[in-house]
């Protein structure tokens, strides 16, 4: 019988494939300040700022120990990107704490200590139609970065994902001398390509997370340092509900085979693509009586959308619904099926291999044809060079990918030596390409080239010695 297991009171609250709210270990002090201490909050909504202890500190402070005190600007729109710019804004705090940050991102840049000027990740939008509602606001949000420059009070600017938007911002900060760094830059390696000229014109650093982007980066004359994804990082980072653990090893004990089925993270993703593994998971429990099938729904929302989609006779299938415990099902799970998006990477961090599919409209597919110039729709294959994750895009008639679905998946369940062989060659990306630190590397690399990682420095070189 197919049942729903939410995440907690708050169903809302249930995080992305890629937007990890992780709890951090409290920094390891390079002053006397504790990390907490560091920040108050005013009541002008302005989130957390430096405590007035940390001016009256680096003021103490010569200036071949810090300088005067930095002030750096980031624009974040996703809340993806939110969540991993809250990370590396602690890990910068690590290194050299008198650093104030301000600019547009989110609630996890807040909590990390930013000054939040605009929410942009309350405006999120994808594609065209969802973009022109918001256009004017957009062009306000971006003149008044440019007042922002223009006050002379920010002293460098980070970009994180968000191009359309984030184009402008670099823009503005370069006719005012700005230095400008992009961390999870647009995929241009992948389309757009074109787009290269407006980065080596108004970035003068990117911090390339793949090691794919930094071979592209560097064949079109774009200075750039592999650093790593940060997502590897937020996997690390990612406890396990040790009550949802226990329940599945269980099922495990039970002599189930466990199979992961991750949807999508967005509404219309799951439309689409729901339909075509609720048909694999009929066909696929009458091949194998023993399995399980685990959806993982990112909201609530799409937890009942497919629960609504059973029918009476789908009930009687070994499904289970979980919100907002993706994490878990993919650790307990044997292999999986999925839509095509960034989950593939915590997939490879967790070593369970998976059938890929994305369904696409006759347009939308006849123009990506045209537009975009990689062979994969899968992040981990384009990093191994090959195909690890079987994949197919699904366009009209869906039972071609219904049976992809359905074989690729089999392989996985019936044949040992292929399940293993494909174990093998996740583990030896992982060692290459898949490890954690990816955010400390970042906020090395920026504070290094912007020249304020004096004290940092000296700090590690103090640890190391102990």
């Amino acid at each position: 019988m197919a049942n729903v297991t939410h995440s907690g009171q708050n169903l809302l609250t249930a995080m992305s494939h890629g937007e990890y709210m992780s709890t951090m270990d409290k920094p390891k002090n390079k002053v006397v300040i504790p990390f907490q201490s560091r920040f108050v909050t005013p009541d002008d909504g302005r989130g957390l700022q430096p405590h007035p202890s940390v001016d009256r500190l680096m003021a103490g402070r010569s200036g071949s120990q810090l300088g005067n005190i930095k002030t750096l600007f980031l624009s974040v729109g996703e809340p993806s990107g939110d969540q991993h710019a809250g990370r590396l804004i602690r890990e910068i705090c690590r290194r050299q704490p008198g650093i104030r940050f301000r600019g547009f991102g989110g609630d996890a840049m807040r909590d990390a200590g930013c000054r939040i000027d605009h929410d942009l990740t309350k405006m999120a939008v994808v594609g065209l139609l969802e973009v022109l509602p918001k256009l004017r606001e957009f062009f306000r949000i971006a003149d008044e970065a440019e007042e922002i420059f223009r006050s002379g009070s920010v002293d460098a600017v980070l970009l994180v994902d968000f191009p359309g938007f984030n184009w402008h911002i670099a823009k503005w900060a370069k006719k005012y001398g700005i230095p400008v760094y992009y961390y999870l830059p647009p995929q241009l390696w992948a389309w757009g390509g074109w787009r290269v000229r407006k980065m080596r014109r108004n970035v003068d650093h990117v911090l390339s997370v793949l090691k794919l982007e930094q071979q592209w980066y560097n064949e079109h004359g774009v200075e750039n340092t592999y650093v790593g994804h940060p997502f590897f990082d937020a996997v690390a980072q990612q406890p396990l509900d040790p009550l949802v653990m226990d329940r599945l090893a269980a099922r495990r004990h039970q002599g189930e085979r466990l199979v992961a089925v991750l949807p999508g993270s967005r509404n219309h993703e799951v439309h689409r693509n729901f339909p075509l593994m609720l048909e694999s998971i009929r066909r696929l429990s009458k091949q194998h009586p023993d399995a399980r099938f685990l959806i993982g729904a990112l909201r609530d929302t799409h937890g009942l959308w497919c629960r609504n989609q059973l029918t009476q006779e789908d009930r009687k299938l070994p499904i289970d619904i979980f919100v907002g415990k993706t994490s878990e099902v993919i650790q307990a799970s044997h292999c999986g099926m999925m839509v095509s998006g960034s989950v593939s990477l915590e997939l490879l961090a967790r070593g369970k291999p998976a059938s890929v599919i994305y369904r696409v409209g006759r347009f939308l597919h006849a123009y990506a044809r045209l537009m975009v110039k990689v062979k994969s729709i899968t992040l981990v294959n384009l990093m191994a060079g090959r195909t690890l994750f079987p994949e197919m895009v699904s366009v009209g008639n869906p039972q071609p990918a219904i049976e992809y679905l359905c074989r690729s998946t089999s392989a996985m369940l019936n044949d040992d030596f292929y399940y293993q062989s494909l174990v093998s060659q996740m583990e030896e990306l992982r060692a290459d390409q898949g490890n954690a630190g990816g955010i400390a590397r970042a906020a090395d690399v920026l504070l290094n080239k912007l020249g304020w990682n004096v004290a940092g420095n000296a700090a590690s070189q103090m640890s190391k010695a102990a």
